[in-house]
């Protein structure tokens, strides 16, 4: 079934300078970028992508990393892309994401934002986390009008 889902390239990936990096491993394996931009999100915007965190210790240090610098949002089109990314992805904690991994691979262990009341992890990119996320993500973070609707070489074999 082919899917939408969202990625985030957080501060660290892109001030690291590992946004073409990270982009060229979800092409790699055929997914497709119908949506992208650079933004710079405000505690507001953190605080509605993050609803689910906001009673959750770490998620001040979340807010203060998210909103630290600019951030690459990316819709990914595929075959099941929300399983198919979070796979990519790796697991949260980079210290537990396998090699081969985006965050096994790129992630500065000893990194994250810190307040009194918890800690939250420089981990390089946010992926939606369930298809009904992906759907509430991608409608935050993009209009319809931004994502774009084409086919790729490999989808014109195959139609």
């Amino acid at each position: 079934m082919i899917e939408q889902t969202l990625v985030l390239v957080k501060p660290d990936g892109v001030e690291r300078g590992l946004v073409g990096q990270i982009i060229q491993r979800f092409e790699c394996v055929g997914l497709k970028i119908i949506g992208m931009k650079l933004v710079k999100i405000d505690k507001e915007f953190s605080k509605k992508h993050y609803a689910a965190h906001l009673s959750k210790p770490f998620y001040k240090g979340l807010e203060t990393f998210i909103t630290s610098g600019p951030v690459v949002a990316i819709v990914l089109e595929g075959i099941e892309a929300v399983e198919l990314v979070r796979k990519i992805v790796g697991a949260t904690e980079p210290k537990s994401a396998a090699p081969g991994t985006i965050r096994g691979d790129f992630s500065q262990h000893s990194y994250g934002y810190a307040d009194k009341k918890g800690v939250a992890i420089k981990n390089l990119i946010h992926a939606s986390g369930s298809k009904e996320d992906a759907k509430t993500e991608v409608a935050l973070w993009f209009n319809k009008s931004e994502l774009v609707n084409y086919v790729l070489v490999h989808e014109k074999h195959t139609l």
